[in-house]
C-alpha cells in the first residue's frame, strides 16, 4: 500500500503543478489585446510583427512559445528563439517559466553570438576549434601594428611621420563591419567605384552660385570637393583589400574574433550541408526578437536555417523606428528583404502601456521626418501608437519639443536652464540629463562648473587613459625601454621623476637639467646615470633641506630603476609590477591620497588587465 502512494504521489503533484502553469498561462493569455493575440495564435508560416516600444513583445514571444507546446506535438527542444542580447535570453526565460515550468529551460533561447558559439562547441571536430583561442585586445592591437608593417612605400596608407600607426582603429572598425555584414573586399570597391561615379552629379558637390572671372556656372561640380571624396574612396579600397591578409595572420596565429563567430558558423552551414541539416531538422519553430538590430551575417545565418520549408514557422518580431544598433551594421533593409522573401502575414501592434499619448504623439512628429521608415517602403502600413496604460496614458505632463541653432547654443540652453532650477531652489539631484554622446556631457558639464554648480557624470572609463594609471603604463615602458637599449628612453626618465607619487622637487630636478645641458657630450652625463650618483656624500642633518631630501628620494628611486630593469629579464611581469608598486612606493600614496577608492580601484582593474594578459 505505502509502495502504491508513493507511485500515485509524485504524478499526482506532477499534475499539480502542470494546471498551475496552465492557469498562469490562461491568465496571461486573457490580458492579450486582440493583435497580441493574433500574433500568439498564428504559429504556423512566416509572421512579421512591426511592435513599437511599449507594446509587449516580450510577452507575447513567451506566450507564443507557450501556445506552441499546449497546442502542437512540437518539443520544446524543437522551438530556437533568438535575441539581440543576454538581458533580452534573460528576461525572456523568466516570462515562459512563469508559463511553462521547468521546460522553459529546455527551449534554446540565445543571442546570435551565444547560438554560433553552441554551434562551434558541439561540433569542434568540424570547426577545429580545439586549436584555436579568442584573440586578446592587446595581440590584436599587435596584429593591425604587424599588418600595417607590410605595407609597401607606395601604399596608399603606409605614414612616415606621426603616428605611423594611426589607421589601426580605423581598419579594425571596417574589417568588424566586413565580418558582420559579410562584405568582401570587392563589393567595397565596386559600390566605392559607384559612389565616385555619382559624385558629379550629386547636388553637395556642385557649385549653388556660379563665378563668371572663374569661369563657374551654377551646376559645376566641385572638383576640389570630388577630389577629397575619391582620396577617401582611395584609402577604403586600399584597406577593404587588406582584409584577406588580415584573416590568414588571424589564421596563422590561430585566433578568432567575435565577428568570427558568426562568419565560421555562416561558412560551416554553406559548405557542409550535413551540419546545416542537423539544426533544420531539429528546428521547427524560429522566433526573432529586435530584428530591427540584426546585421547581414546574422540574418543570413537565419535565412539558411529557415530554408528548409518552402513556408517556415518564422516569428520575427522588430520596429524600424527602434533600430538603435545600425553602427554595428544593423539595417532596416533586412525587414524589408524579410518581407519580399517570405510574404510574411504582417501584424503591426499600435496600443502601447508605457507611456502617455502626448509623448507618442510628440515621438511621432520627429520619427516622421526620417524617410527610411517602414511606413514608406511597405504599402498600406501604419504606425500610430496609442496609449492605453491606466495610470499614464492621460497624463496631463505635456513634454517640449525645443529646437536649437546649433550644439554650442543648445549646450548653454541646457546649462541656462538648470541654472535657472537652481535659482529657484530646485533640488539639483531631482535633475538629469540625458545625452547621446560624451563630449556633449563634457561641455555642459564645462558650462555649469564655471557657474558653480555640481556635476555628477555616470560612464564607462577607460583606465588605460585615466592620469594615474597613464603614469603607471610610462614607468612600465621606460623599464622596457632601458631594458632593449640602455639609456635610449631618457625623456621618459626625466617625465617620471616629477610624478607627483614620487615628491621630487621640481626646481631641484631643474638644477640638475642645467647642469647636464653643461655638460653635454662628456661622459656620465645621462639622467639615468645622474640619479645614481648625485646623492653621494648627501649627509643628513637634523634640519635637512629640501634639496637634500629630494637628492635621497632621487638615489631610491634610482636604485629601484636599477632592480626593475634587472627583473624584465629575472621575474614575469606580474611580479614585476607588484614590486613597482611597493617598494615604489605607488601604493602608500594610493592609500595617502583624498581619492584613494577611486585610485584603489584603477590600480587592481589595471592589475587585472596585466594578468589576464599575461
Amino acid at each position: 500500500m505505502a509502495q502504491q502512494v508513493q507511485r500515485i504521489f509524485p504524478t499526482f503533484t506532477a499534475m499539480q503543478q502542470k494546471e498551475k502553469y496552465q492557469e498562469a498561462f490562461g491568465k496571461a493569455m486573457a490580458t492579450l489585446n486582440a493583435k497580441q493575440r493574433e500574433a500568439v495564435e498564428r504559429i504556423e508560416g512566416p509572421v512579421l510583427v512591426i511592435a513599437g516600444p511599449g507594446t509587449g513583445k516580450t510577452q507575447i514571444l513567451a506566450a507564443r512559445i507557450g501556445h506552441i507546446l499546449n497546442t502542437t506535438d512540437a518539443r520544446p527542444d524543437n522551438i530556437l528563439c533568438l535575441t539581440y542580447t543576454d538581458a533580452g535570453t534573460i528576461a525572456m526565460r523568466k516570462r515562459l517559466l512563469q508559463f511553462i515550468g521547468p521546460d522553459a529551460y529546455k527551449v534554446d533561447i540565445f543571442t546570435f553570438h551565444s547560438f554560433c558559439n553552441r554551434v562551434i562547441k558541439d561540433n569542434m571536430e568540424k570547426f577545429g576549434m580545439r586549436a584555436l583561442d579568442s584573440i586578446t585586445e592587446l595581440e590584436q592591437v599587435q596584429l593591425m601594428h604587424q599588418l600595417i608593417d607590410t605595407f609597401g612605400k607606395d601604399h596608399i596608407l603606409k605614414r612616415w611621420t606621426g603616428d605611423v600607426y594611426y589607421d589601426s582603429y580605423r581598419l579594425k572598425t571596417l574589417f568588424s563591419f566586413m565580418k558582420s555584414e559579410n562584405w568582401t573586399p570587392e563589393l567595397i570597391c565596386q559600390k566605392a567605384d559607384e559612389y565616385i561615379e555619382s559624385l558629379p552629379d550629386r547636388e553637395d558637390y556642385q557649385y549653388k552660385r556660379g563665378n563668371k572671372k572663374k569661369g563657374i556656372a551654377v551646376g559645376d561640380p566641385k572638383q576640389s570637393e570630388i577630389d577629397k571624396e575619391v582620396r577617401k574612396m582611395d584609402e577604403l579600397k586600399a584597406a577593404a583589400n587588406e582584409f584577406p591578409k588580415y584573416k590568414e595572420m588571424m589564421a596563422a596565429k590561430k585566433r578568432y574574433d567575435y565577428d568570427d563567430m558568426i562568419l565560421l558558423v555562416l561558412e560551416h552551414f554553406r559548405a557542409d550541408e550535413q551540419l546545416l541539416r542537423t539544426y533544420q531538422e531539429q528546428y521547427q519553430y524560429f522566433l526573432v526578437d529586435e530584428y530591427q538590430d540584426t546585421n547581414g551575417a546574422q540574418n543570413e545565418i537565419l535565412n539558411l536555417l529557415a530554408s528548409y520549408w518552402d513556408e517556415p514557422n518564422l516569428f520575427v518580431v522588430g520596429d524600424d523606428d527602434q533600430s538603435i544598433f545600425r553602427f554595428q551594421g544593423a539595417n532596416v533593409a533586412n525587414i524589408l528583404d524579410l518581407n519580399q522573401r517570405y510574404n510574411p502575414h504582417v501584424i503591426v501592434m499600435t496600443d502601447n502601456y508605457r507611456s502617455s499619448q502626448h509623448i507618442l504623439d510628440l515621438s511621432r512628429t520627429l520619427i516622421e521626418t526620417n524617410n527610411e521608415r517602414l511606413v514608406n517602403q511597405i504599402p498600406d502600413l501604419t504606425k500610430v501608437l496609442e496609449a492605453n496604460h491606466d495610470v499614464y496614458a492621460h497624463s496631463h505632463i505635456k513634454p517640449q519639443i525645443r529646437e536649437y541653432y546649433n550644439e554650442a547654443h543648445e549646450t548653454v540652453g541646457i546649462a541656462q536652464e538648470i541654472e535657472q532650477l537652481k535659482k529657484d531652489g530646485v533640488d539639483l539631484s531631482e535633475v538629469a540629463v540625458i545625452y547621446r554622446k560624451h563630449k556633449q556631457s563634457e561641455e555642459i558639464a564645462r558650462y555649469l562648473e564655471s557657474k558653480g554648480i555640481p556635476v555628477n557624470i555616470k560612464r564607462k572609463a577607460n583606465i588605460l587613459d585615466s592620469p594615474f594609471i597613464k603614469k603607471i603604463r610610462t614607468i612600465l615602458t621606460y623599464i622596457e625601454g632601458e631594458s632593449a637599449l640602455p639609456f635610449s628612453r631618457e625623456d621618459l626618465l626625466f617625465e617620471i621623476l616629477h610624478f607627483d607619487f614620487y615628491n621630487n622637487d621640481a626646481i631641484v630636478l631643474g638644477k640638475l637639467a642645467l647642469q647636464l645641458r653643461n655638460k653635454r657630450g662628456e661622459k656620465g652625463t645621462t639622467w639615468r646615470e645622474t640619479i645614481q650618483n648625485v646623492a653621494d656624500g648627501v649627509k643628513m642633518n637634523m634640519f635637512p633641506s629640501v634639496e637634500d631630501q629630494t637628492y635621497v628620494r632621487l638615489k631610491e628611486i634610482s636604485r629601484n630603476i636599477e632592480e626593475w630593469i634587472s627583473g624584465v629579464h629575472n621575474t614575469t611581469l606580474q611580479v614585476l609590477f607588484e614590486v613597482i608598486m611597493t617598494r615604489g612606493g605607488i601604493l602608500r600614496y594610493v592609500m595617502d591620497h583624498p581619492e584613494k577608492f577611486k585610485l584603489m580601484q584603477e590600480l587592481s582593474t589595471f592589475f587585472e588587465f596585466i594578468k589576464a594578459e599575461s
